[in-house]
């Protein structure tokens, strides 16, 4: 009896280390690892999405309350103020560029958020930027609905599930579309975030400034 009670627990063991490595658990790990725990408490994150190339320079600032989906775009003298529940065709365009901006400040937690992902098997490769050792992730967006049907991001992370680059393919196609780093990581009020991303040659940064979490 003794036997077969040490029997099932090892199993139940074998079984919960499966599970804890299977890549939803792996992108919950990353999430965790950036801060997860800490996004419930956040009922407001401004920033300033940045691209400088070469001597030009673009930025959008916006404030998004995650409790409400209000989001506000400051452009110039001009506000734009909506809820994204309630956005119409006329707000298409910057309800894009905030997403897209969002997505790339706050990745680790869009991979919890988005509910119809596709995760690839986790693997130990070389990474495309720094040539070293990294585990690799792999999200692909269904082919139908939202701003990027069909697209893939190779996610590169170390062994403390700390996002380092990744390569983003349009349409799940096989060449990499563009391949970035993430780079100067900083805590705002428990959130782990990258403050910059560079290609492997030439002079491009995208970046973010002004960044503040406001916490209930």
């Amino acid at each position: 009896m003794k036997n077969f009670y040490l029997i099932f627990c090892l199993t139940l063991l074998f079984i919960a280390c499966k599970n804890d490595q299977t890549p939803e658990a792996i992108a919950e790990k990353i999430a965790q690892a950036h801060g997860f725990e800490n996004w419930k408490k956040v009922s407001e994150i401004q920033f300033t999405f940045n691209v400088d190339k070469d001597s030009m320079h673009f930025d959008r600032k916006w404030a998004w309350k995650p409790k409400t989906d209000q989001v506000t775009h400051y452009k110039g003298r001009d506000t734009i103020k909506y809820f994204r529940s309630q956005k119409d065709s006329t707000l298409a365009q910057t309800d894009r560029g905030f997403i897209n901006d969002k997505f790339w400040l706050l990745i680790p937690f869009q991979l919890v958020w988005e509910p119809n992902l596709t995760f690839s098997e986790i693997t130990k490769v070389e990474a495309p930027v720094s040539k070293t050792q990294l585990n690799k992730l792999t999200i692909t967006y269904p082919d139908q609905g939202g701003y990027t049907p069909g697209d893939a991001y190779d996610i590169f992370y170390n062994d403390d599930y700390i996002i380092q680059e990744w390569v983003y393919r349009k349409g799940n196609q096989e060449n990499p579309t563009m391949v970035n780093t993430f780079e100067s990581y900083q805590n705002f009020n428990g959130l782990h975030l990258a403050l910059e991303h560079k290609k492997e040659t030439g002079n491009w940064n995208l970046n973010f400034t002004d960044i503040k979490v406001i916490t209930e």
